[in-house]
């Protein structure tokens, strides 16, 4: 069989090749730089090293790669292939639309009767394959639609695997935590499609969505963004702090209380996730950079997102919220000049002022008792950072 990935990352070559090369995929990368692309025609594989005592590699073989820019070989590949997935960020899943569609187009054009084509969107958020069809639809012409409909499918998914940043000599190593899950929404997948290896098929997917956004996601960043307030310079020293520790799991344990409620969660089994997500942010073999989870800070601010859509919901159900608050706090002192986003937001702070902040950018209206709550632990958030990092914010930053 033949897959088409967009995005040839960390997370592309890390996760998703790997599953895909165990289920006998051929893979075709497409991507930008122009140094991996001839790596992966030349060898047509690359080694995945599990952050591991023993660091044991895999090779992944039978790839190559195409250069985004050249829309005629990317249509032609994808008109070729059995699915396409992709791991390229919602927010560029925009840029690859029109490549899409012209392989949708071509692949129509081809044959009456086209073989079955899954397209999944393997993004961080949720519904991500929808929005991508949201986007390639309008490309098509009425008629394509209507045959789309019936031999393309966009099923939702859900991903989940750390890959920190890093350098090799090797521009396509990879290495990744030993630790993954990738779950699909099996009504959105056309009938007899082949199973994936290590993919588990479920009925309702926003559980899995959810649990793992809300915990995963949401502890990530606290970690990140508390361990940020405290001079700290990777989620491993962070954690490694009690206190830090500690603010994470009580993040962990409100959304966890939120997500047993709301989706009829064994608490006892929860718990245990929690615990295990935690165990993950220690890994002693990876160096994971805390502006690096930390970073887009409005991105991760933002209504729908991993912050304040937990603490809104778990408020709406009459839970406690007062970790996320201090989370969200933290968020909002982030400060690091490298980060554009984060320069944005202390911007916007300083010109118009928290409470303008918390309505205008999380969507949190002043009559909304979490915007005086937010805006009070910013406050003390904020004079406790400065009276801590201002000594030394020149090497922080």
């Amino acid at each position: 069989m033949k897959a088409v990935h967009f995005g040839a990352g960390n997370i592309g070559r890390g996760f998703i090749g790997p599953i895909l090369s165990d289920s006998d995929y051929e893979i075709c990368f497409v991507a930008r730089n122009e140094k991996k692309i001839s790596q992966l025609q030349e060898r047509g594989q690359y080694p995945v090293t599990l952050a591991n005592e023993t660091r044991d590699t895999e090779l992944v073989k039978n790839v190559t790669a195409v250069n985004i820019s050249d829309m005629d070989e990317v249509a032609e590949s994808i008109a070729e292939a059995d699915l396409v997935t992709t791991a390229i960020g919602m927010s560029a899943l925009r840029d690859i639309a029109e490549s899409i569609a012209r392989g949708i187009e071509l692949r129509l054009k081809k044959t009456k009767r086209p073989e079955p084509l899954h397209i999944i969107a393997c993004e961080n958020g949720i519904g991500g394959s929808q929005r991508l069809k949201k986007l390639v639809y309008p490309l098509l012409k009425p008629s394509e639609r209507k045959r789309a409909d019936e031999f393309v499918a966009f099923p939702n998914t859900m991903v989940d695997r750390i890959v920190p940043i890093q350098q090799h000599k090797d521009p396509l190593k990879v290495m990744v935590e030993p630790f993954c899950e990738w779950v699909i929404h099996k009504a959105g997948m056309l009938e007899g499609f082949t199973r994936i290896k290590g993919v588990r098929y479920v009925d309702s997917l926003d559980p899995y969505i959810e649990r793992k956004l809300f915990t995963v996601n949401t502890g990530h960043c606290a970690a990140a963004y508390f361990g940020y307030l405290d001079g700290y310079s990777t989620i491993q020293e962070a954690i490694a702090n009690p206190k830090v520790l500690e603010q994470v799991r009580g993040v962990l344990n409100e959304t966890g209380a939120m997500l047993t409620l709301k989706h009829n969660l064994d608490s006892k089994k929860h718990e245990q996730y929690i615990e295990k997500m935690l165990h993950r942010f220690t890994n002693p073999h990876f160096i994971d950079k805390i502006t690096r989870v930390a970073r887009s800070p409005l991105r991760k601010l933002s209504p729908n997102d991993r912050l304040v859509r937990p603490a809104l919901q778990a408020h709406k159900m009459g839970l406690e919220t007062n970790h996320l608050v201090a989370a969200i706090a933290a968020a909002l002192v982030f400060d690091h000049v490298k980060d554009p986003e984060a320069v944005k937001l202390q911007n916007s702070i300083r010109e118009h002022g928290i409470g303008y902040v918390i309505e205008n950018h999380l969507g949190i209206p002043d009559t909304h008792p979490l915007h005086s709550r937010i805006a009070d632990k910013y406050d003390e958030s904020f004079s406790s950072y400065r009276s801590e990092a201002e000594p030394d914010l020149l090497s922080r930053t």
